[in-house]
């Protein structure tokens, strides 16, 4: 039953990727990235080396992931700062892959959440404004 509950879920996010907007696909990998996180410390602090592993290294892919979809051509102060605090999340990661301890996870838990907040907190006038701009552009 686990593994049919697993490929609806994976159909589940497989369909709302394929109608989403970039806005709310990030929001969705933000959420996901989230998600292993505190899979990862839940694996860590029950000693499950194997889970750890998988879902913190999924969440990395995560975040690379989000750091590779920045536009640097924008030529944002904004954008250099959000790369460098989504290496730091890498490194903060590999740190509790490496150390298995759970503070490096929760210190990204805490950074990626603010992040994330910011990112919920856009008016859906802004968005859709920007959308309209990037469809304009491509």
């Amino acid at each position: 039953m686990n593994k049919n509950l697993q490929a609806y879920g994976k159909e589940n996010i497989k369909s709302q990727i394929a109608g989403a907007d970039s806005y709310t696909i990030i929001k969705m990998l933000m959420q996901g990235a989230l998600d292993r996180l505190a899979q990862g410390k839940g694996f860590l602090e029950r000693k499950d080396l194997h889970g750890k592993s998988k879902s913190l290294s999924g969440a990395a892919a995560i975040i690379k992931a989000l750091n590779e979809s920045l536009d640097f051509n924008a030529g944002s102060d904004a954008v250099e700062n959000l790369s460098s605090l989504y290496e730091y999340m890498d490194e903060r990661i590999s740190d509790a892959t490496i150390n298995n301890t759970t503070d490096p996870i929760v210190e990204v838990i805490s950074l990626l959440s603010e992040i994330k907040s910011a990112w919920d907190e856009i008016p859906s006038s802004e968005v859709e404004k920007a959308l309209a701009i990037q469809a304009s552009q491509g």
